[in-house]
This record gives C-alpha cells, sequence and structure tokens, in this order.
C-alpha cells in the first residue's frame, strides 16, 4: 500500500478534527509528534471530497501536496503524480476558470508521460478555450500518433477535431527577449560598392552594424459569432527591434478583420486590413493586403495548410519601390510520433514594382523538425530562397539575384513556469548572396526571453 506524509499544517486545513487530535495527543508527550501518513486513496478522497463540496482552495492544496511535494510518498510514482495533476487540471479548468494554469498542469504530465491520449486531448481542449488552435490542432494529431486507441478516445478525438470552432472569444500573446546581432541592418561588410561608374565607398551605417536590441512580439484578436459555423476575426499584431541609439528600430503593426468559416475539420479563414512599417523611428511603408488560408486534415497525423495573399505597398522613402505583391504558400505539418513532428512549405511571390528593377521573383521552401525531451521543447529549422529581379538596377552592373539561407535552432524550456510563460533560446544563421554587393550580408543572431507557453 501507498503512504503519504502530510504536515499538519495542510491536515489542520484538510481535517480539523484529525489535527487537533494529533495536537493534543502531542502536548502528552515530550517528543515532536510522528508524521500522519494516510494512504494516497485517503489523500485523493480528501481532495475530491473538498473539491466536490467547491472548497477549491483545499483541494488545490492536497492536490498539490499529492503532486508535487517531495515527502508526499516515500515511493514516489510517476502515476500518483500524474493522477494528482490530472484532477488539478480538471478542477482548475472547469470549476475555477484557470485555463492557463490547468495546462500547466497538463504539459507536466505528459512531460513524464507523453502517450496518454486522454491528456493530449484535455490539453487541446484547453489550447482551444485558449484560442490557440493551431496548438490544439497539433496535441489532436499528437494523441492520433500514438497508436491504437480505445474506441472511446478515438470518438473524444473526433469530437474535439470538431469543436476547435468553440474557441475563446478573446486572447493574446506577448514575447520579450534580449537579441544580440551581429547584422542589425542587414547590410554589407564590404567597405566599398561596385557601380557602373566605379567604386562608391560605404559610411559606417551603410555597413554591418551589430548590437544588443530588445525584441518584442505580440497580438490580441477577438472572435465574434455569426453563426453556427461562421465567426468574425478581428486580429492585432505587432513586432518590434529596439536599439539604443534607435538608428536601427525596426518595428511594424497590422490588424486583419474578416470571416472564419468551417465545415467539419475543414477551416477557411478571409482577412484583411492596413499594415505600417517604421525604421530608425521613421516611417518605411504602409499599406493594405488581404489573405486567404484554408486547412484540411490530411489523414489523423497529418494537416494541410495553403495560403494566398495580396497586398499593396506604399514605399515612404523610395516612390520607385511602391508594389503590389502577391505570395502563395502550401506546406504540410505532420506528427510522427508523440513528441514529435514536423513539416515542410514551399512559397513563391511576385513583387509588381513601379520600377522594373525593384520588381522581382522570389521561390522557397522551408522545413522543421520539433522534439520534447523531458520538459524542453526543441525546434530546428532551414530554409532557401531565390529571387529574381525583372530588369537591373541603373545603378550596379548585373540584374540582382539573390540566394538566401538560414538555419535556426530554439529551445522552450517548460520546467520553469511562471504565470503561463516559459523562458526560451533562439538561434539563428543567416546568409544572403546576391550579384549586386548592397544586398550581399551574412549574419547570427540569438534571442533570451519569456514567451507564452500556452
Amino acid at each position: 500500500m501507498i503512504l503519504a506524509r502530510v504536515s499538519l499544517a495542510v491536515l489542520a486545513t484538510a481535517a480539523p478534527d484529525l489535527a487537533v487530535g494529533q495536537a493534543e495527543s502531542a502536548a502528552d508527550q515530550p517528543s515532536s509528534p510522528a508524521p500522519v501518513k494516510l494512504t494516497s486513496a485517503q489523500l485523493f478522497s480528501l481532495a475530491d471530497g473538498a473539491r466536490d463540496a467547491g472548497d477549491f482552495a483545499l483541494a488545490e492544496k492536497l492536490y498539490r501536496a499529492l503532486a508535487e511535494n517531495p515527502e508526499v510518498d516515500e515511493n514516489p510514482e510517476v502515476e500518483l503524480r500524474s493522477e494528482a495533476r490530472f484532477r488539478l487540471a480538471l478542477m482548475l479548468a472547469d470549476r475555477m476558470g484557470r485555463t492557463r494554469d490547468a495546462a500547466v498542469e497538463l504539459r507536466r504530465i505528459l512531460d513524464e508521460k507523453p502517450d496518454v491520449a486522454r491528456v493530449r486531448l484535455e490539453l487541446a481542449r484547453m489550447n482551444a478555450m485558449l484560442g490557440r488552435l493551431g496548438a490544439a490542432e497539433r496535441e489532436i494529431r499528437a494523441a492520433q500518433a500514438i497508436g491504437q486507441l480505445p474506441p472511446d478516445v478515438e470518438r473524444a478525438i473526433r469530437f474535439y477535431a470538431a469543436a476547435l470552432a468553440a474557441a475563446k472569444p478573446v486572447g493574446g500573446s506577448i514575447e520579450v527577449a534580449l537579441a544580440p546581432d551581429s547584422n542589425i541592418n542587414r547590410a554589407t561588410r564590404a567597405d566599398t560598392l561596385g557601380t557602373v561608374i566605379g567604386d562608391f565607398a560605404l559610411s559606417d551605417d551603410a555597413r554591418a552594424q551589430s548590437g544588443l536590441g530588445l525584441a518584442l512580439r505580440g497580438q490580441s484578436y477577438a472572435r465574434l459569432p455569426l453563426g453556427a459555423k461562421t465567426r468574425l476575426l478581428a486580429r492585432l499584431s505587432g513586432s518590434g527591434d529596439f536599439y539604443r541609439t534607435g538608428q536601427f528600430d525596426d518595428y511594424a503593426l497590422a490588424v486583419q478583420v474578416g470571416p472564419e468559416f468551417t465545415s467539419g475539420t475543414d477551416r477557411l479563414t478571409l482577412a484583411a486590413g492596413p499594415s505600417w512599417r517604421w525604421f530608425g523611428q521613421q516611417p518605411f511603408t504602409g499599406g493594405w493586403g488581404g489573405s486567404a488560408v484554408f486547412q484540411h486534415p490530411l489523414g489523423k497525423r497529418g494537416q494541410l495548410r495553403a495560403e494566398g495573399a495580396i497586398s499593396r505597398v506604399d514605399n515612404r522613402r523610395n516612390d520607385l519601390q511602391d508594389a503590389t505583391i502577391y505570395a502563395a504558400t502550401v506546406g504540410v505539418d505532420r506528427a510522427f510520433s508523440a513528441r514529435f513532428g514536423g513539416g515542410i512549405q514551399l512559397r513563391a511571390s511576385r513583387t509588381d514594382a513601379r520600377d522594373a528593377g525593384w520588381a522581382d521573383w522570389t521561390g522557397g521552401a522551408s522545413a522543421y523538425l520539433f522534439r520534447e525531451v523531458g520538459r524542453t521543447t526543441f525546434v530546428l529549422d532551414a530554409s532557401h530562397s531565390r529571387l529574381t529581379a525583372d530588369e537591373r538596377l541603373v545603378l550596379y552592373p548585373q540584374k540582382r539575384e539573390d540566394r538566401r539561407t538560414t538555419l535556426g535552432l530554439s529551445g522552450t524550456f517548460r520546467a520553469i513556469q511562471f504565470k503561463g510563460f516559459a523562458p526560451f533560446v533562439r538561434l539563428r544563421a543567416e546568409r544572403n548572396r546576391s550579384t549586386v554587393g548592397i544586398f550581399d550580408f551574412s549574419r547570427t543572431a540569438a534571442e533570451f526571453g519569456l514567451t507564452s507557453a500556452f
């Protein structure tokens, strides 16, 4: 029989009569009282009784004693911790409205027992309630990748997959990081620039500059029901990299509004709105754009995502770069197992600029792999693209042709949690080879910060 040791402070709240009796007995003895010993079943019974009676503070204390206290069990077992965390998570979400905290507890169970489909389904439900539909869908694919499942679990998977549209009506996320960068302005390291009239000497601010910046990313959204299978989605997103001098500050803001349709497990989202970008604390571009995103499941483990977009960009510093941009992407994500997955994406775009020298065709491919190791999620990604301009810019001897390669590695460390946020580290290397010297650059960068975990 599994025995659990609980302090008198906990039992004084959990069972006053028992604690008082123990204290009175202690008064008649010169030595300290022996710890009260209860079976895990008795502790679960106390916690469940407090939960059902509406004493959620007491129930949470007891569940956490079973799940986290190093003195809870003389022979700790994963099953005991997992059961306590699972009951705690359901109480936090369904009875206390603390969905984010519940998601953290479920993730901790999966860190130790990644192949428990029921827990993954509950985590998918929490993510959906928090408005993170993509994360919810990933958990469902991971649950299906576990293998042969009982019929009731299969039915639950189908139910949750169909119910993801019932997401949290409002929400958001934020990310903040320190960002050392070897080339914050993505500029050449050469001293001179070759042109049709000779070599020009480049000023310091036109060459690669290193720096330590503050990176901020965030978004907020609202979903308003328009019908049984239609909602209006409004989203505000922003990003920025800020440096001490402000000369190379780069930040952007975008607003998108549009309907979101669901049909079975398929989802189509249409959105349009304005966008703005500032560089060096001065307006750089502004514009309007729209997009259509279609998502379709591929069997039990995969998902297809296709997107088309069009935007009109007004360059505030060079009218010759005013352009209409057309872009299309198609990608596939797949869960190989409960803790391992990845995806690939193909992209093509057309920049139809006012000046043919700034107009171009770009095509590329990217891929990523993720792996959960204990309570850390690692992501490896890579991409390659090629840009070909329509014509040669007057100043340069060759038409612009770029080949850009990037490689990234990141880790999110969920063992350290605070209010749903977790620390992360990202490393990135980028190399752009260009026939026009000013666009030829290399860059290495890192980010150390906090990101919303759910």
